[in-house]
């Protein structure tokens, strides 16, 4: 494999930098993207939906011609990007990885999207999603499965498996993904990257019908490294009178430096949450990855959470169901659509219309429990921290694995059970690369924070890239020449 060009292998804040003192233009960067997004691109499967190169290389151009009259868009003026194919962009197809939309080609974008487009990102395609975004494993009928980007024969996880691999490859300078169940997290530890999760209304959702039903999936940033993590999280977050759950304000405080003093800052590891079952190796390179921070003067302690695991994936299940009952109801009371649905999706909807409204209710009361379990661990301690997920990277031709040491699994997530308690909670959350398993696999650690503490988390994980350089230097081989 040819040494891949320079230009990739940029942050993207250096790329952006070099584009406006018109040290490069953006056309030879949307140049370099394509051909190497036409290299490498078929390893992975990352990117779908990828637009044709001409209509790309004019918009590049015109970027070109808008710095040249003095006009600046944003940091991202003529960065390519690709949007995670769950979030609407105007006039590009966007399937939801469903066969029920293999030809949808939305009016309007999505409010983040909006957000991307006024700061200059040219979008070039989109990023690969299993059906609905159900499951962490990136597979679909309408674009097939995507490869982990350090050995494509397993899984990149997901649902933003398609954004996380493209990231590792240098395919985009930085991603957007989504995350319901650990959707920003296992991909990004998965492929040795990073994703932050943050906290409820940080980024506006939609606008979608259910305005006042904030359900537990947000959208967030992914990158290779946290400076340019938080440089899109500053485009895409902020208030939205259309979404009016959105929090005040807007995003330039993350565009602020992130260094800050760690020093006797304390860390809870919270480790298995009392028994959930982990594939050997994964605890102890979490726990080794973690206190990496110690170098920063942070204090890693054993923690507990106060609450039992049952009460938290039981209140998260039910409300999971509820809403993909709500949502997508309409396509299964149609037989032909039903027939055409995933079955992990038969099985969200039709639990979620066995749920009474009073079944809900409890579920809700639950989840304000697990909230507080985690105000309180965080009174005793700066941060939470626990594995992103229960198993390494497997086989990309399996769904979902049946068993995690040993321990079956009743549903196709609750090998996914890690992440249920900070997205019950709504806590800012991101997803560092915590290193290379036994197998020489790679996975990652959730550093989570208090309530709308998300600059603290990135600041925290910006602590954590300083005292890593071990796991972040490490390219996928593709890349390794």
């Amino acid at each position: 494999m040819a040494v891949p060009p320079a230009l990739v292998m940029l942050d993207a804040s250096e790329l952006s930098a070099r584009i406006h003192r018109r040290e490069v233009s953006c056309r030879e960067v949307m140049a370099t993207y394509l051909d190497h997004i036409e290299r490498l691109n078929p390893a992975v499967n990352a990117i779908v939906s990828l637009r044709p190169r001409e209509a790309l290389l004019a918009e590049a151009g015109e970027a070109d011609a808008a710095l040249a009259r003095g006009e600046d868009r944003g940091w991202m003026h003529g960065l390519p990007h690709a949007v995670k194919d769950l979030a609407e962009t105007r006039g590009l197809r966007t399937t939801r990885g469903s066969p029920l939309f293999a030809d949808d080609v939305p009016a309007a974008d999505a409010v983040f999207v909006e957000r991307l487009r006024a700061a200059g990102a040219i979008l070039v395609g989109k990023t690969n999603t299993p059906e609905f975004g159900l499951g962490s494993q990136t597979y679909n009928a309408v674009f097939g499965t995507t490869g982990n980007a350090y050995d494509p024969s397993r899984t990149a996880g997901g649902s933003s498996g398609g954004a996380a691999a493209a990231l590792a490859m240098r395919l985009v300078p930085v991603a957007d993904g989504s995350d319901f169940a650990g959707s920003l997290r296992n991909p990004a530890g998965w492929n040795n990257v990073f994703g932050f999760r943050p906290s409820a209304g940080r980024v506006p959702h939609g606008p979608l019908p259910e305005l006042f039903m904030q359900n537990m999936g947000y959208d967030g940033p992914m990158a290779r490294r946290v400076g340019d993590l938080a440089l899109l999280l500053s485009v895409m977050a902020g208030y939205d009178d259309r979404t009016p759950l959105s929090l005040d304000g807007d995003g330039r405080q993350f565009a602020a430096p992130l260094g800050r003093d760690m020093r006797g800052v304390r860390i809870g590891w919270l480790g298995d949450l009392g028994g959930i079952p982990m594939e050997t190796g994964m605890l102890d390179l979490c726990l080794g990855g973690l206190r990496r921070l110690e170098a920063a003067g942070c204090t890693i302690e054993e923690a507990r959470l106060g609450i039992g695991r049952d009460v938290i994936w039981d209140s998260f299940v039910a409300l999971r169901q509820g809403f993909m009952a709500g949502s997508l109801r309409g396509l299964y009371a149609d037989p032909a659509a039903r027939a055409r649905l995933k079955p992990e999706a038969v099985w969200e909807i039709e639990g979620g219309l066995r749920r009474s409204a009073a079944d809900l209710f409890e579920a809700s009361a639950r989840r304000s429990a697990v909230y507080r379990a985690f105000r309180d661990a965080l009174r005793h301690h700066d941060f939470l921290a626990l594995p992103s997920a229960q198993v390494f990277p497997f086989d990309a031709a399996l769904h979902w694995p049946a068993e995690v040491a040993g321990v079956a699994m009743d549903s196709y997530h609750r090998w996914m059970e890690v992440v249920a308690g900070p997205s019950l909670a709504g806590l800012p959350v991101v997803a560092v690369p915590a290193g290379f398993g036994p197998a020489g696999l790679p996975s990652g650690i959730q550093l989570v924070g208090r309530a709308r503490q998300d600059l603290a988390v990135l600041q925290l994980a910006h602590a954590y890239e300083q005292v890593a350089g071990d796991v972040l230097s490490r390219l996928p081989p593709l890349l390794a020449g």
